[in-house]
């Protein structure tokens, strides 16, 4: 068999600036927590409720500026989630069954272990909906936390983490489409489909200018975004249908990607943060911790993640499914396991989408708020001693 060259390239900027991203994303959060805890908090409240846009010739395009970031800005990140997805499938860590296993497995046992735990505290209460909210790994903020380590880490276990937060991605995606979309409209579903059937065709045909996926994309997002299904969702769809190859040539999909991925990680997920992390403190918050919706996350997060990794992992060697990366220990699989219980980003996301109750979207942001922190410093203490050791 022919051994297929890599395009590592691709894979290298990615490592780079979504960990540069996992520090601008914290200081964007610091911000947002200081502005919704000044003066200026009713300021930004109304400068988030303020619709921009338009409706020409009767097509809806006037929406608030959170909607505008939270359906149209996180269509980006999500395309960006999509191209990585399908990269890996085609060429990276998922290319086969052999290398995906450990990931994947790992992947699945840390998304159902977390939301299980969230499940059985908030069983047959009025939170129930959340159980996603646990399920998610913040792919920016846990390799900018990996990256602090510096070249200590072994190049095995980056690789684990970012396929890992990749699968978890997707999973989060169908989750998002298939539990959290609201009542459909199967007009606007079909003429989405029919856009997404077109870039098929035009994939098919081997069009590789990037126009014709990005614009049908844009189309598709609106139809999407009036059917009921999360606008986001188009994101991955366009992506999807992005031509691609398993060789050292880029391709059209790493073009795009290469493009894109410093305006999400520099730009657009920061402004994500921004707007959605203005939690007003108050007294009582901390007791909020206690109650199942803050169980539920906090253990959700911190406890259900690295169990459900590190128990599928073992399995897998166990069982020889799977063989642990080149120069990884348990320890250092420990420490990624606490990482990847730095939710931020698609928990909060998941967490807007699961209530519409504002209390239980500000309770819900803190205490993923609080779990992240704690995961993220757990994971690095630990992580830093495991390879410490190893080097000793």
């Amino acid at each position: 068999m022919i051994r297929q060259l890599i395009n590592l390239t691709v894979f290298k900027n990615f490592f780079r600036s979504a960990s540069a991203g996992g520090f601008i994303l914290l200081f964007f959060v610091a911000v947002s927590l200081l502005v919704a805890n000044s003066p200026l908090s009713s300021q930004l409240e109304t400068l988030l409720a303020t619709e921009i846009g338009g409706r020409p010739a009767g097509i809806d395009l006037q929406y608030s500026l959170l909607l505008w970031v939270n359906d149209g800005l996180m269509a980006i990140f999500f395309l960006l989630v999509g191209l990585e997805i399908k990269r890996e499938l085609i060429e990276g860590e998922l290319a086969s069954v052999r290398q995906a296993s450990l990931p994947v497995l790992a992947a699945i046992g840390g998304v159902v272990v977390p939301a299980l735990i969230y499940h059985a505290i908030n069983n047959n209460s009025e939170t129930a909906a959340g159980w996603g909210i646990p399920m998610a790994t913040d792919i920016a903020f846990a390799i900018g936390i990996l990256s602090i380590l510096g070249r200590r880490v072994p190049l095995g276990l980056r690789i684990f983490l970012t396929a890992l937060a990749i699968v978890d991605d997707l999973v989060a995606i169908v989750v998002i489409a298939v539990f959290y979309s609201e009542e459909l409209h199967v007009d606007a579903l079909l003429y989405a489909g029919g856009i997404f059937a077109l870039l098929i065709v035009f994939n098919k045909l081997g069009i590789k200018s990037l126009v014709f996926y990005l614009i049908p994309g844009a189309v598709m997002w609106y139809f999407v975004h009036h059917s009921g299904v999360h606008a986001t969702i188009a994101g991955v769809l366009t992506a999807l249908t992005v031509p691609t190859n398993p060789t050292a040539d880029e391709s059209p999909l790493e073009k795009l990607e290469h493009a894109i991925v410093k305006p999400v990680n520099f730009l657009i997920m920061p402004i994500f943060a921004f707007v959605n992390t203005n939690i007003q403190f108050e007294a009582g918050m901390l007791q909020g911790l206690t109650n199942k919706l803050g169980l539920g996350i906090l253990l959700g997060l911190c406890l259900g993640k690295p169990l459900g990794i590190l128990v599928m992992s073992w399995l897998a060697v166990k069982l020889k499914i799977s063989s642990l990366p080149e120069g990884v220990q348990w320890g250092q699989m420990l420490g990624v396991g606490l990482l990847a219980g730095v939710g931020f980003t698609m928990s909060i996301f998941i967490a807007l989408l699961s209530f519409s109750n504002q209390e239980w979207q500000t309770n819900a942001k803190f205490a993923i708020l609080v779990a992240s922190l704690i995961s993220g410093l757990a994971g690095f203490l630990v992580l830093k001693k495991a390879i410490g050791n190893l080097k000793a």
